[in-house]
């Protein structure tokens, strides 16, 4: 197992360096993996225009299962509702993650019950914990002091950014109560306010960066 590990680490650093490109996750479990359609575009526009990244416009989709996740350094997961892992699902995840991929998952009202439990099939002995707001991914190009901005209501609970940590290395990020990608969004979809817009932006493109360099 040791040996397809570093295998799979080799040739997935020599695929990061030649390439600055997301995914979105596809999954399976009936969840809307596909909502938020334009909030990626916008996002890579903005990190293009901002922090001098060369990304593709038009980010592809990937299922969970599939090799081809290997050939993104950043995965973008979202929805609403279910989600599910098989076994085979889970562990081409987890291989993934602790051969130096990363997976940014946006909660996007209603995807956190599911989520969390599907994601103890990926890594049984290792728990989601709450990040610092002094962890590099908040104080990087741009600075949160107070950690994960707040950008839509919903149940009107704290925003919430939760990880999971391989060797000290943060792998997984989970973005909760905060709804970054309607942030990320055209303006007219939710109306949100400029200053609101900006700071999920600013707060993707940091986890853009970490992703690319961590």
């Amino acid at each position: 197992m040791k040996k397809v590990i570093l295998l799979l680490t080799f040739n997935f650093l020599l695929l990061a360096l030649s390439a600055q490109e997301l995914a979105v996750l596809k999954y399976k479990g009936g969840g809307d993996w596909y909502s938020n359609p334009t909030a990626l575009p916008n996002l890579i526009k903005f990190c293009n225009d901002h922090i001098d990244t060369k990304i593709n416009t038009k980010p592809q989709t990937v299922e969970v299962g599939s090799p081809d996740i290997f050939q993104f350094p950043l995965l973008h997961m979202t929805g609403h509702g279910n989600v599910f892992f098989s076994d085979h699902d889970a562990e081409n995840l987890r291989n993934y993650l602790i051969s130096g991929g990363f997976l940014h998952i946006d909660d996007n009202y209603g995807m956190y019950p599911y989520i969390t439990k599907e994601l103890k099939k990926v890594f049984p002995n290792i728990d989601l914990v709450e990040i610092s707001s002094q962890h590099q991914i908040f104080n990087s190009v741009y600075k949160f002091p107070n950690g994960l901005p707040k950008i839509h209501e919903h149940d009107g609970k704290r925003p919430q950014a939760l990880g999971i940590f391989y060797e000290d290395r943060l792998i997984l990020l989970l973005t909760y109560e905060s709804d970054l990608g309607d942030g990320w969004e055209d303006p007219e979809v939710h109306n949100d306010p400029e200053d609101i817009r900006e700071k999920a932006l600013r707060m993707g493109a940091n986890i853009i960066k970490y992703a690319f360099e961590s």
